[in-house]
């Protein structure tokens, strides 16, 4: 039904699997952050107040991101960027020992989040095929729910047999990997 020769190109599939990775570490942490937050001493109450700092930072950055991200030209290294924080955030988690900590980090990740989500959109939109840019935002869009799932029972198993400490690594590597692959990629592969 979809040939890949008409429905794909290059960066696209650079795109959709550097962001899957992304997406992939959040979604470990994601159904059991909760469990992380008693961990360190915090309540349900915490958890939710991490999340509302997080939200809330990514969504006060996005506006000023998305407006910045319009005057670059080579929004790929501002993917990077945010990619990066997002990165050194996870591999926070593993020293986080407080509450204030915790959402200190939070912070650092939503402006990751922040920093890269419009001009990941950016360049996104500027490599969509004529006609075809409904199926291809569907892959994308597809690709975020298929890796929550896969990411949520990983983070599952990992943390049960190995620890939080292990996931935290293995979501900042899987970050840190991305960026650095972007990074290194000739500026015009993007």
């Amino acid at each position: 039904m979809f040939s890949r020769r008409n429905f794909f190109n290059k960066p696209l599939k650079i795109l959709l699997i550097t962001n899957a990775l992304i997406l992939l570490a959040a979604a470990m942490l994601g159904p059991i952050y909760s469990l992380f937050v008693e961990e360190i001493g915090g309540s349900l109450l915490d958890a939710s107040l991490a999340g509302g700092i997080f939200a809330l930072t990514a969504g006060i950055v996005t506006l000023i991101s998305g407006k910045y991200s319009d005057k670059v030209k080579e929004n790929e290294l501002i993917v990077v960027l945010g990619y990066v924080f997002m990165g050194i955030g996870f591999l926070l988690y593993t020293v986080v020992n407080s509450i204030w900590f915790l959402f200190l980090v939070q912070v650092i990740i939503g402006l990751g989040e922040a920093i890269y989500s419009p001009a990941f959109d950016a360049v996104y939109s500027k490599h969509l095929t004529k006609r075809k840019s409904g199926k291809q935002w569907g892959i994308y869009e597809a690709a975020t729910y298929f890796t929550a799932a896969i990411g949520a029972v990983i983070g599952g198993f990992i943390v049960t047999y190995l620890g939080f400490n292990v996931i935290f690594v293995l979501m900042g590597v899987l970050c840190l990997g991305s960026a650095l692959y972007i990074y290194q990629l000739p500026r015009k592969a993007l």
